[in-house]
């Protein structure tokens, strides 16, 4: 006679979650103990590293990636995370042990009241009536992820797994099938109004994704417009050495509007129609200019005030608009400038440190950005040249950018992956520098040390107050990744920067060892946030 756990092995392996993320506690042991050679167990040493780095195996795989967390412990640790993937629409399955079911009345130690307690941020949460429920619950989670771009979470108490299954009903589907294409009819409205503007413009968001890539440029270069990046998107939407690319999108008010003011019509593709950061008054765009949008993010359609929405795959839809609108010539735009190293003896500034980085990326390098202070040199200096050419928390919380590199490079062993994180960052994340030293993860983590939350000082000064946090200076990056067993190198001058990338980023393609670059770097003084 099967068991649950039998019978859930079997469910995983169909949806192709053989790879489990994980910090284990006593009530996923019953699940875990003498798992099957085809189930790889990567272990992370805080929840939030198990599901950032599931979110960078899910984020290169293209599908779901699993993650099983302790009770109340776990999951309250990971919350965050999962409140990154969810601003990500990165699809995860989130499997939550919890205590035994036959005294969960009495509420023992270690039972957790899970229900709620990641708040809104999973796409779908079930605690299955039965045991034999458990099978079916993860099935559909799969589902419910993939079709939501979230976060599921399911919670199964320990005694579940040895309860035995037979002759029970897996209640989700064994394949889904999600039709993506549109109609012309449909189509019909935004086709005519593209053709009948003066000056069209694209903002491309994260919800294009590498399926859409070839279709916004093809649908750009019909119309011969700019296209704006969104402004604090995950992904990059469009690649950024083309020339019709235009930057980021300005996330205030104001700067939004005089950026788009020239355009009459302006159509978000997998983006929000706007995302902001500071509040301003005013409209987002000037009057007479008409906002479509097409998304395949419920939510994302429902709240943005547009007046065209259309709810469906922005790849589909903007392939058939390369076809239906006409052909139109590009304006020449000027090329983006660079940014020089210092004098020498000069300290070394991020815009540095990211010009000499980005001359030697390959185009097919995938980086993972989470560095505040520094993002603005980094959208200049550094062009996203593939999907994941540019990788970032949208959520806007720290600690995404180290895990999420290491599970990027286990999903993609054959390209070079960078993060580039602020110390400050880098300090919400550390733990992962373990997971990848252990299992031999190439990935480069550059970390731009200034001992501070710049961002948040500057951000003080504009308030006009006195910021009563310190800096923290003495903490060593390297001494901590060392410590981990990750090896760590200091650089403290444009010569050592330059040798060590030199010697470095040729090798990330096969590189099986991680290493990580303590940069040490002085904060601009003319940053502004």
């Amino acid at each position: 006679m099967s068991t649950v756990r039998e019978v859930t092995f079997e469910v995983l392996r169909r949806f192709g979650l053989t790879t489990i993320f994980c910090n284990p506690g006593s009530t996923e042991v019953a699940l875990l103990t003498g798992l099957p050679d085809d189930l790889r167990f990567v272990l992370a040493l805080h929840e939030g590293s198990v599901v950032g780095m599931a979110t960078g195996w899910a984020i290169g795989h293209g599908a779901p990636g699993l993650a099983v967390l302790h009770t109340a412990a776990g999951l309250g640790n990971a919350v965050g995370a999962i409140a990154t993937a969810r601003a990500n629409r990165v699809p995860l399955v989130i499997l939550v042990g919890q205590q035994d079911r036959r005294h969960l009345a009495l509420e023992p130690f270690l039972t957790g009241r899970l229900a709620g307690l990641a708040g809104d941020y999973p796409v779908w949460v079930d605690q299955p009536v039965r045991a034999q429920d458990v099978p079916g619950a993860l099935a559909r989670a799969y589902h419910e992820a993939v079709t939501f771009r979230g976060p599921a979470l399911v919670v199964v108490p320990l005694d579940d797994w040895a309860a035995p299954f037979e002759d029970e009903t897996i209640a989700a589907p064994t394949r889904l099938l999600r039709p993506a294409a549109v109609p012309d009819e449909s189509l019909a409205p935004l086709a005519a109004l593209l053709s009948d503007a003066r000056s069209p413009a694209i903002v491309a968001g994260s919800g294009v994704r590498a399926a859409g890539w070839a279709a916004v440029v093809a649908l750009a270069e019909r119309l011969g417009c700019p296209v704006w990046q969104e402004s604090f998107g995950a992904m990059a939407g469009f690649p950024q050495d083309h020339p019709q690319y235009a930057g980021v999108l300005p996330a205030d008010r104001a700067r939004l509007r005089a950026a788009l003011a020239a355009h009459d019509v302006v159509l978000a593709v997998g983006a929000p129609v706007f995302r902001q950061y500071p509040f301003d008054t005013g409209p987002l765009v000037e009057p007479g200019t008409t906002v479509a949008l097409v998304t395949d993010d419920p939510a994302e359609a429902h709240r943005s005030p547009a007046d065209l929405a259309y709810l469906a795959a922005p790849a589909a839809v903007c392939e058939r608009l390369a076809v239906l609108v006409p052909a139109r010539p590009a304006p020449l735009r000027p090329a983006p400038g660079g940014s020089e190293l210092p004098p020498e003896g000069e300290v070394l500034r991020a815009a540095h440190v990211l010009h000499q980085l980005a001359r030697r990326l390959p185009a097919d390098a995938v980086l993972v950005e989470e560095t505040p202070s520094s993002r603005p040199d980094l959208h200049r200096l550094v062009p996203a040249r593939n999907p994941l050419g540019f990788v970032s928390a949208a959520m806007g919380g720290l600690g995404f950018g180290v895990p999420a590199a290491v599970g990027l490079r286990m999903s993609l062993p054959d390209r070079p992956v960078v993060a580039v994180v602020g110390d400050g960052s880098a300090l919400y994340g550390v733990h992962a520098l373990w997971s990848a030293a252990h299992y031999r993860v190439g990935a480069l983590f550059v970390v731009l040390a200034n001992g501070r939350y710049a961002i948040m000082d500057r951000l003080a000064d504009k308030a006009g107050g006195k910021a009563p946090w310190p800096a923290f200076t003495e903490v060593s990056m390297g001494g901590m990744a060392r410590s981990l067993g990750c090896a760590a190198k200091r650089v403290d001058t444009a010569e050592e920067l330059a040798a060590v990338l030199d010697e470095v980023v040729p090798t990330l393609v096969d590189r099986e060892e991680p290493l990580l670059l303590e940069v040490t770097v002085a904060v601009d003084p003319d940053f502004q946030p």
